[in-house]
């Protein structure tokens, strides 16, 4: 009896082990990535509260650019990002429909500068860490220079992840950097190194949503249902709680639970009555922005059906 026969039978007891109403259970791959304002999925997720409404879910961590793509190849079922990255993404021709609002950046987004810089102007010319196009810290960066009339032309751009431009920006490379929450707080805390000149609080831009292909919508209604009502559980137990729920939420991008509070203080989590009133006209109003600004510097070649990025059934 082999070794390698033994762990295969323990593998297998395991397997057979679980739940069987977990096995019956409809399996959602989400992907997203360590943003605070997504934590609540990875809640809802851990503490069982998406198996409560009858859905398996499997949160995976996967970098923005890419997350479409695993849409698009059926391995993953549903995303979270922002708006601006769901027009984006429909225009390059990957259709998704957001069911669900998350959260809304309050500070949690920003660009960081040197101490001798005191305006987006004066960026011109200067070079900044920031995500490649398509991605939240390349479009706040963008929305920032168009509305102080400059584009992508006036500045350098190194492209570096979120988490790589942060370290590189305390490390002294670079002129500004573009990024967000946890990451943005090591800036924060290395005020030798420069400060925050600009966040969402200034240009709350950044917004939140849970989004799966129309198709996937029409077969899963179901399924989809039970994955908005176990955020919705999730914010609930975040509030009853809330230091067990940090825990949980901060373990997953190995972070305390206070830390993890700290970064959680410049977002704003969504319930039901927020997303409810968002549905109604906001929503609308900031995808036109987003898609006018996204062309404007080049991001997409053309404006998509912005009523087929929307369908607020699942939040009455």
């Amino acid at each position: 009896m082999t070794k390698t026969w033994i762990a295969g039978v323990a593998a297998a007891a395991a397997l057979f082990a679980a739940p069987a109403m977990a096995q019956n259970m409809p399996k959602v791959v989400l992907g997203m990535s360590g943003w605070t304002g997504f934590a609540p999925l990875t809640l809802a997720a851990e503490a069982g509260l998406f198996k409560k409404h009858g859905v398996d879910v499997e949160i995976k961590f996967i970098p923005q650019k890419d997350r479409h793509l695993t849409v698009a190849a059926g391995a993953t079922q549903a995303v979270a990002t922002t708006v601006d990255t769901y027009v984006a993404w429909t225009s390059a021709g990957i259709p998704l429909t957001q069911v669900l609002l998350l959260d809304k950046s309050k500070g949690g987004d920003g660009v960081a500068v040197r101490n001798n810089i005191n305006s987006i102007k004066e960026l011109k010319g200067k070079t900044i860490a920031v995500d490649g196009a398509g991605t939240t810290p390349y479009f706040v960066l963008m929305v920032m220079l168009h509305r102080n009339g400059m584009g992508p032309k006036d500045v350098q751009m190194a492209t570096l992840a979120p988490n790589p431009a942060a370290q590189a920006f305390v490390a002294g490379q670079y002129d500004a950097a573009s990024t967000y929450e946890p990451y943005l707080s090591s800036i924060r805390n290395a005020p030798d190194k420069g400060k925050i000149l600009h966040t969402t609080i200034e240009y709350p831009v950044v917004v939140d949503m849970v989004a799966f292909q129309p198709d996937f919508i029409k077969k899963n209604r179901k399924t989809v249902q039970g994955v908005v009502d176990g955020y919705f559980d999730a914010l609930a137990m975040i509030k009853t709680q809330p230091d067990k729920s940090y825990e949980i939420m901060g373990a997953k991008v190995k972070q305390t639970g206070p830390d993890f509070a700290k970064s959680a203080s410049f977002i704003a989590w969504q319930d039901k009555a927020a997303n409810q009133a968002y549905f109604k006209g906001d929503l609308q109003a900031f995808m036109k922005e987003a898609a006018d600004i996204q062309l404007e510097s080049g991001v997409i070649k053309k404006i998509p059906d912005l009523k087929a990025l929307v369908d607020d059934s699942f939040i009455k």
